[in-house]
């Protein structure tokens, strides 16, 4: 797009880029435990992995196998397809920080072969600690125990302290410590309830650093896993990054516990035209739309860049800035005349509709582009009817309108 065609006010004081930006995907794990979905099929489980890594995301949950037999059969089927078909993406199994949930993954990443990371999750906050009668010692034992098998086992540990974002400070220092000491590679903070605010996210994956530095162990990563219960998921996400957090988690369309996770999707779009990362994201769209299938979760009409109303507009003040720019055989102007995301960057493109807001340029512009020659009294026809309509008009009521204004023997049902 012309610089000079739109004046970018995120530009005047932008936030400098992270020196690292890691992606991982929890639709497989976090994404499944939502109320209202279902349950995807072995088969479409491997073709979201491929879809995953086709778009470059650093590394996919594959799931719990504490939690039985059939986790473990498809976290394996889903490990053996990572070596069989040569895939970049690397796997992670979440674990609860107890051996018996961690040898499961151990017996997994021996049948495979696949490096896994162990990502043991503990309770931290107070809340969390008084309704289950839990005490810091206890918490700390735990952690030595878990985090110290696994890492006998070969693993790389992630250490989870859920609900993150609502533990005090002389808690979670002495957990991190814990878990650093005992050979924890991340530290992972969890919002898990949706709590944070940006500022809250900042705030506490500073801390995080602040304690790293601390025991002088530099070389440990963190990591930001978000809910969107306050609607904030993709916002602290650019938080947390900004802050020091170097990977960022979340589910395709925000599927997860309660109203899900920190939405990938919408997080990639926004990573690449902040100019944080790189990717080729042609394909996301068509990701997006397989997993509302697999999981019958429906895709809202009015959700951002995938829903079914993204790059639709009726109104006529609006379609005729689209249609101008259309006319003017300018793929970047059509695009971003009236739409702060490019249809084109996921695959897709901005649809014209007719309805009652919609001027004659709309049903011009729509009987050209499906291969009706636009005939005055046509045009007149279809506006006419628009304009009686209480919403915007479908394909076949237009059609409906055009067949019935042909002259009878014309007519397809004559």
């Amino acid at each position: 797009m012309n610089a000079a065609l739109i004046y970018d006010w995120n530009q005047v004081a932008p936030v400098p880029a992270p020196l690292r930006v890691m992606l991982c995907d929890e639709t497989l794990r976090d994404g499944l435990q939502s109320p209202s979905v279902r349950a995807p099929s072995i088969a479409q489980k491997i073709r979201i992995l491929h879809f995953l890594d086709q778009i470059g995301i650093d590394t996919t949950d594959i799931g719990l196998p504490g939690a039985g037999p059939h986790v473990v059969h498809d976290a394996e089927r889903l490990a053996r397809e990572i070596v069989n078909a040569k895939l970049n993406i690397s796997a992670q199994c979440a674990a609860r920080t107890v051996v018996s949930d961690i040898q499961p993954i151990a017996d997994i990443q021996q049948r495979t072969g696949l490096p896994i990371e162990c990502c043991c999750f503990i309770g931290s906050s107070p809340i969390r600690r008084y309704a289950e009668d839990w005490t810091v010692d206890y918490l700390q034992r735990c952690t030595e125990e878990a985090i110290g098998f696994a890492v006998r086992q070969g693993f790389k540990v992630m250490y989870v302290t859920e609900d993150t974002t609502r533990s005090d400070p002389e808690t979670l220092r002495r957990l991190f410590v814990t878990a650093i000491r005992a050979g924890a590679s991340r530290l992972c903070i969890a919002d898990t309830v949706g709590h944070s605010t940006p500022a809250g996210a900042r705030a506490v994956v500073r801390f995080a650093r602040q304690v790293i530095e601390e025991v002088q162990a530099g070389d440990i990563g963190i990591d930001w896993h978000g809910h969107r219960d306050r609607d904030m998921g993709t916002i602290n996400s650019l938080a947390a990054l900004e802050a020091g957090a170097s990977r960022v988690h979340g589910t395709i369309m925000g599927l997860g516990e309660r109203v899900g996770n920190t939405p990938l999707d919408l997080l990639l779009v926004n990573l690449v035209l902040m100019g944080w990362i790189e990717r080729d994201l042609g394909c996301l769209n068509e990701l997006v739309q397989f997993v509302s299938n697999a999981t019958g979760e429906p895709i809202p009409d009015n959700y951002p860049v995938f829903g079914r109303d993204a790059f639709r507009t009726a109104t006529g003040v609006h379609a005729a800035a689209v249609i101008k720019a259309f006319r003017k055989h300018d793929p970047e102007l059509t695009d971003g005349v009236y739409s702060g995301v490019p249809a084109r960057l996921v695959g897709r493109s901005q649809q014209i509709e007719i309805g009652p807001m919609s001027g004659k340029s709309n049903v011009l512009f729509w009987l050209e582009q499906h291969g009706i020659e636009p005939q005055e009294d046509l045009v007149d026809r279809v506006f006419r009817r628009a304009k009686a309509s209480t919403h915007v008009l479908t394909e076949e009521e237009i059609r409906t309108e055009i067949e019935q204004g042909r002259p009878l023997s014309t007519r397809l049902d004559a």
